[in-house]
């Protein structure tokens, strides 16, 4: 029995000290260290108590206190010390909102002079490239008169470059359904029809005076703007077409090589190049087609090459063959040096137009393509010696001067009547 009572006993006392191990111990009462830590607080979760010391309440949103290793709590930050930290903060960043325009007028001065830098250089290629364009091209019609082939020669030098740059990845390719392809074919169209006019007016007249023609695509602009838009010009702008049109008909009156099919193509040329121009800078703004200005280009190009390879072969046929040219006395070797140079020029030059046409306004690309006009005018007198009159060279500088007064009064907005 005894025995039997010892084990029971035991037993018993094994199983309180194992409840005892299970069951938390009663936290500690705090010392007076830690008592007179929390009584310095001064926080609103923390109630007063008699003694003026505040207690942490469960319940309340205060955090819950950890035990310390010998049982007491362990001290909390004092929540007094947020505001100064905030305050620190907040000076911190009204200093740097200070300091900010001045760091940031740095990088955005540096960026408008590289921007103009860059405007400046594409604007002298397109000078250049259109000058040396305009003298071979002209050494080529002067050699094989025949305008559908040398556009369609154009069209597929600019397409041989078109692919090489896909090819290399030089450039991302287009991926168009065939609802944007039918979009952009009356602008290849436009396109073909423009260089196809262009090289007809430089075949039969001389350089300078094709482009002294082509000045007037301010009064085509205008036209189009109050036929199809319903724009009202202001009497700034009408009033400087005057010397433009006088410009070009006194230039007209007196030039040596003037010839009406000259004289119409390199106006119909202004037509459907200023209608390019509107068409264009209306697709490179639709967000919906998705289509940079290299690729627009280069897709019109390749269309147009589509384009005019039938018309070539139904109007003019196969003229351009080593049989044909050796029979018409040219020098083929040379030519096709001259042809392909033109084909490059051509390419590059529109390409650079069309980018340039991408970055700045349309009146900007205005004011450059009228002091381009005054460039291959002077160059090509130079290069090919074409005799002026002083009354020719007055309309042209009449009409250039017109087409530079234009591109100003645009800038010019109509003042808002006050209500």
């Amino acid at each position: 029995m005894q025995s039997i009572a010892a084990s029971c006993s035991s037993a018993s006392s094994s199983r309180t000290w194992a409840a005892a191990r299970r069951s938390p111990a009663p936290p500690s009462r705090p010392s007076s260290r830690h008592v007179a830590f929390l009584c310095s607080q001064s926080s609103s979760s923390y109630p007063s108590s008699s003694h003026g010391c505040r207690w942490p309440v469960a319940g309340a949103g205060a955090p819950a206190l950890p035990l310390d290793i010998r049982g007491g709590l362990r001290p909390l930050p004092s929540p007094l010390l947020a505001p100064g930290v905030a305050a620190v903060r907040t000076r911190a960043a009204a200093a740097a909102a200070t300091a900010s325009p001045l760091a940031a007028s740095k990088p955005e001065g540096a960026g408008r002079i590289s921007r103009t830098l860059q405007l400046g250089t594409m604007i002298l290629v397109w000078y250049l490239l259109n000058i040396y364009f305009n003298i071979y091209n002209k050494l080529v019609l002067k050699a094989i008169p025949f305008p559908y082939t040398i556009t369609t020669f154009h069209f597929a030098s600019g397409s041989f470059f078109i692919t090489l740059m896909w090819l290399l990845n030089l450039h991302p390719k287009p991926r168009l359904s065939l609802k944007q392809y039918a979009k952009l074919l009356p602008l290849a169209l436009i396109h073909m029809l423009g260089n196809v006019f262009t090289n007809m007016s430089l075949g039969k007249v001389a350089v300078s005076f094709t482009h002294t023609i082509k000045a007037m695509e301010p009064f085509f602009s205008v036209l189009l703007s109050v036929l199809f838009l319903g724009a009202t010009p202001s009497l700034l702008v009408l009033g400087s077409l005057v010397p433009i049109v006088g410009g070009v008909v006194l230039a007209s009156m007196t030039e040596v090589s003037f010839n009406w099919i000259g004289f119409w193509s390199a106006m119909a040329s202004n037509l459907t190049n200023q209608s390019r121009n509107v068409y264009s800078k209306k697709i490179l703004a639709d967000k919906e087609d998705s289509l940079d200005d290299i690729n627009l280009f280069s897709i019109i190009t390749v269309m147009a090459f589509l384009l005019s390879a039938p018309l070539m072969l139904s109007v003019e046929g196969i003229k351009f063959s080593p049989s044909y040219l050796q029979n018409a006395g040219v020098n083929v070797k040379e030519l096709c040096v001259r042809a392909a140079l033109a084909g490059t020029c051509f390419y590059f030059y529109q390409q650079v137009s069309y980018s340039l046409l991408a970055r700045v306004s349309p009146v900007t690309h205005s004011v450059a393509n009228s002091l381009k006009r005054v460039v291959v005018i002077v160059s090509s007198v130079l290069f090919f010696r074409t005799p002026i009159s002083p009354i020719n060279a007055l309309g042209t500088g009449v009409a250039l001067a017109g087409v530079f007064l234009y591109s100003q009064f645009k800038k010019l907005k109509p003042k808002t009547k006050a209500a």
